[in-house]
């Protein structure tokens, strides 16, 4: 009984920082990146994958910063659907 208890307990936790987490990034608004902007990134979070077209994609970068506060960058980018043949 007492480790379905603490089983409980344990999914309950997750749950609760995964919503804290959801919560956290619903409050970052999305900051256009410019080549003279100073970054200051501690930890990236999440980058969006880059498409496999042969085009210029947006991507996104969620990261914190030295402070800890989150923020989203949004740049563009090549995708990877070009080749050299």
């Amino acid at each position: 009984m007492n480790q379905l208890l603490v089983l409980l307990l344990a999914c309950l936790g997750s749950v609760a920082m995964a919503d804290d987490q959801v919560t956290q990034t619903a409050e970052v608004t999305i900051e256009p990146y410019s080549y003279s902007q100073t970054l200051d990134i501690a930890t990236v979070v999440a980058v969006t994958p880059v498409p496999d077209v042969c085009d210029v994609v947006p991507i996104q970068l969620t990261y914190d910063d030295s402070k800890g506060v989150r923020h989203i960058m949004a740049y563009r980018m090549m995708g990877n659907g070009c080749s050299n043949n």
